[in-house]
């Protein structure tokens, strides 16, 4: 699986709290964008996929609220998470 807990205790070390810290905002939105990152290569491998293509809409929503609700909150986190993760906003 591409996916393992040692990537993902990476991700929540590098932008969460700690390593099992996994509810924090910054950690989750890291997560989601490197799914949604891998969803996107498979779809352009296969385009006819429609399960991983509503996963990937899906996915993408969820990110998008949570970036939502820390730019609300912590202004500061979220144009530092942005730039580390090179998302366009």
């Amino acid at each position: 699986m591409y996916l393992t807990s040692d990537i993902k205790q990476s991700f929540f070390k590098q932008f969460g709290k700690s390593e099992a810290d996994s509810g924090s905002t910054e950690g989750q939105v890291a997560l989601f964008t490197f799914r949604i990152k891998h969803l996107t290569e498979h779809l352009k491998k296969n385009k006819k996929d429609v399960f991983t293509q509503r996963s990937l809409v899906r996915l993408v929503g969820k990110r998008k609220r949570l970036l939502a609700y820390l730019k609300e909150r912590e202004i500061e986190k979220y144009r530092t998470l942005i730039k580390q993760l090179n998302i366009r906003k």
